[in-house]
């Protein structure tokens, strides 16, 4: 028997049927081992890692939103069903999730600490800041006493 023409289009979508097979596999293979799960490749979940495929993902892609999910499961601010395969490979979340993972969030603006104190004014000397702060102490003893005799 002769070998098939590599030229010949039946040949063709024999290779690429071979290396779907072959990338869909590799794919499963990948999310079993990252989330320690161990799953058979039905034909359902082959149609939906095919989708993923056809969609232009690749086993790079895949890691990195099953890496991100892991961590915001971590902090709980994912529910844990987020990995589960179905929910996964729904191509327009896959890619919302793909998009923000890879989002990098500016720093916070950064506020003044209210307990740090003014400057002292330079207009006014030690001798000066201490008459005042003596008038003020004053000032609130002769609340206090007027604020018990009501």
């Amino acid at each position: 028997m002769s070998q098939p023409d590599p030229q010949r289009p039946e040949a063709q979508s024999a290779q690429n049927a071979k290396s779907w097979s072959e990338s869909i596999r590799e794919l499963h293979e990948l999310y079993c081992h990252c989330t320690d799960q161990t799953l058979s490749l039905r034909f359902d979940r082959e149609r939906l890692w095919y989708e993923f495929l056809r969609a232009g993902f690749g086993a790079a892609d895949l890691k990195r939103v099953v890496t991100y999910l892991q961590k915001e499961i971590r902090a709980e601010r994912r529910n844990v069903g987020a990995l589960k395969l179905s929910n996964l490979l729904q191509l327009d979340r896959f890619e919302e999730d793909l998009n923000i993972s890879r989002v990098r969030l500016k720093p916070a603006a950064s506020h003044p600490n209210p307990t740090v104190q003014p400057p002292l004014d330079p207009e006014i000397d030690d001798q000066q800041r201490q008459r005042i702060v003596d008038e003020l102490r004053i000032f609130r003893q002769h609340l206090r006493r007027n604020g018990s005799a009501s």
